[in-house]
């Protein structure tokens, strides 16, 4: 019943933002307990946690991708959004959005995924 989908730019200049958008139907954002989930997978590499936006409005990062990116949420469109800044070739990847459940947190697990999109960083 849940769905999300990532939607945004396929290509980004190096040196500009990156900015995709998560859509969800089938639950509101605002749902206790889960938090919205941004991951990556570069070429060749495991999945790398980016961030989450929590039910409650509260935002959390990497501590390795902190100082570049910011999640944020539009409650009436039940969407949340990516930004990263100042992208390099290294950030080139598939990026998933995902839900986590957990009244105490989330652990590490995902009960839904959106399909991911392939994200280019080239001049």
């Amino acid at each position: 019943q849940v769905q999300l989908q990532e939607s945004g730019p396929g290509l980004v200049a190096p040196s500009q933002t990156l900015s995709l958008t998560c859509t969800v139907s089938g639950d509101s954002i605002t749902t206790k307990y889960y938090y919205w989930t941004w991951i990556r997978q570069a070429p060749g590499k495991g999945l790398e946690w980016i961030g989450f936006m929590a039910f409650s409005g509260s935002a959390y990062y990497s501590p390795t991708l902190k100082r570049r990116t910011s999640i944020s949420r539009d409650t009436s469109k039940n969407q949340f959004t990516l930004q990263l800044n100042s992208v390099t070739p290294e950030d080139t990847a598939v990026y998933f959005c995902a839900r986590a459940p957990g009244r105490d947190g989330p652990h590490g697990e995902y009960d839904y995924w959106g399909q991911g999109t392939q994200v280019t960083v080239s001049s």
